[in-house]
């Protein structure tokens, strides 16, 4: 969290703060630089061209098939601790959209469904959390439940363990547009043929003062994005095959 927006920058400024009387010029430099990368951070404008830059996949055209995949994978992400509504943990934001859009491709397709995602911050593991709500808020069937991976290289090699049995190499792969072409990467070096079935773009931006004005989603967004680049960049160094 230290080295992703906003936790880097308040890194910078406390050392721009130590640094203020032994060195004052360096120590007013990180902090200026601190406040401005924070701001550039919390623009849409600049959120927006991290999280474009990522959208490697087109979207799935509605109705189009599954491109020959036998089966279709939804990876989990985020979850809510307390969710007392719902007793106890539930999906959070970014599960729930790659389980809605999972849902809408299995009612298409009538393929069967992978659900994959190991256990966060000691709550039910991911994968649980996505069965359940597919099957009881969605409506619709998960034939396979993984529950033990820890991120998005584990999601692809489990989900090729569970898949083999049935001789499945070709699925429908659902995760985020801005994270699809890690999760494709992935998937392909532990033995799959995934098909891109990308969810949730970044619409493009207009000629509007509210760009460049902050706002705590756009901060957000620079957070997964930032999060996504250094996720390729340790995976292109130490994630090149099963």
């Amino acid at each position: 969290m230290l080295i992703l927006p906003p936790g880097c920058f308040f890194v910078l400024a406390a050392v721009g703060l130590l640094l203020l009387r032994r060195r004052p010029r360096t120590g007013r430099g990180l902090l200026v630089g601190a406040a401005v990368g924070l701001y550039l951070a919390s623009t849409p404008l600049v959120a927006g061209v991290l999280i474009r830059a990522l959208e490697a996949y087109p979207a799935r055209a509605p109705g189009a098939g599954a491109g020959g995949a036998q089966a279709i994978v939804v990876l989990g992400a985020d979850v809510e601790r307390r969710a007392p509504e719902y007793g106890g943990a539930d999906l959070g934001e970014l599960s729930l959209q790659r389980a809605r859009y999972g849902a809408r491709l299995h009612r298409e397709t009538g393929l069967p469904l992978l659900v994959t995602g190991g256990r966060m911050q000691g709550v039910e593991a991911v994968g649980t959390l996505l069965a359940r709500s597919l099957e009881s808020d969605f409506g619709v069937p998960v034939r396979w439940v993984e529950r033990h991976a820890a991120n998005t290289w584990e999601n692809a090699v489990r989900s090729r363990e569970l898949l083999e049995p049935d001789g499945i190499a070709r699925v429908a792969l659902v995760t985020h547009a801005f994270h699809m072409p890690r999760a494709v990467a992935a998937f392909r070096a532990a033995g799959l043929d995934p098909v891109p079935a990308p969810t949730v773009f970044r619409p493009t931006p207009h000629a509007d003062v509210a760009e460049i004005l902050p706002s705590s989603k756009a901060l957000r967004e620079s957070h997964l994005a930032t999060h996504e680049w250094l996720g390729r960049a340790y995976y292109a160094l130490f994630h090149r095959g099963p």
